[in-house]
């Protein structure tokens, strides 16, 4: 049996530059840019669309008003060209907070196949990939379909009452200033109780990759994240 990408149990939930690469010619992909509009017209893998999702967030989680926001991320995928009927490639610098953003919308939508660039633009460069300055006129698209996984989202109230099951593991994935109160970016200063910090960061190696399998296990098993517990990231 061949070993899998880096070890993982899931390893088409991402892809490596030499396999994007061999897919350009056939526009196997719908490939999305979540960088600045200043760094993406300097230079991006040709064809990719640009969507940058960094200021979109929502402070109220509750049902209604969450339904609300994914009902618009929808409709702006499809207002920029994200075809449903694609796999679809996010991507930015690294393997970051941006990417994995588009990515996990696609998820929640119940997008069947969607894959985030492992290493971002900085792995396409050092796999020799193409770069285009071209902008990608976005393509008339049907609506992206909106088939709701909730069981991959959380709200806060949902969340206060599984504080007190030894089983729940609140993970911090922000900053170590964030997480202890140094700074606030958010309403309050601190943390959810009884929350492990793990900053996003301390998933990649030195290139901004994410790492492979056997050590990203060891990290999480030394914190006491294992596959018995119901892990909950913020």
């Amino acid at each position: 049996m061949m070993e899998t990408y880096k070890g993982y149990e899931n390893p088409q939930l991402v892809i490596s530059a030499e396999e994007l690469k061999g897919t350009l010619d056939d526009q196997t992909f719908c490939i999305v840019d979540t960088r600045p509009t200043y760094e993406y017209i300097r230079g991006h893998i040709p064809g990719a669309l640009h969507l940058d999702l960094f200021g979109l967030s929502l402070i109220d989680t509750r049902k209604e008003t969450f339904d609300a926001f994914m009902w618009m991320i929808a409709y702006l995928f499809q207002q920029r060209g994200l075809d449903p009927s694609k796999p679809i490639v996010w991507y930015e610098d690294i393997s970051g907070t941006r990417a994995s953003r588009g990515f996990w919308f696609c998820e929640y939508l119940g997008h069947p196949e969607t894959r985030l660039l492992d290493g971002g633009f900085k792995a396409w460069l050092s796999a020799n990939g193409p770069v285009s300055t071209a902008g990608a006129e976005p393509p008339e698209v049907p609506p992206f379909p909106i088939n709701a996984q909730h069981d991959i989202h959380m709200d806060a109230d949902v969340i206060r009452v599984l504080l007190n099951r030894s089983d729940f593991v609140p993970l911090d994935t922000r900053t170590d200033d964030e997480h202890y109160g140094r700074i606030a970016r958010a309403e309050r200063a601190g943390a959810i109780p009884g929350s492990i910090h793990i900053e996003w960061l301390n998933n990649l190696d030195e290139a901004g990759a994410f790492k492979p399998a056997n050590e990203l296990r060891e990290m999480y098993e030394a914190v006491g994240i294992t596959p018995d517990k119901q892990v909950m990231c913020y």
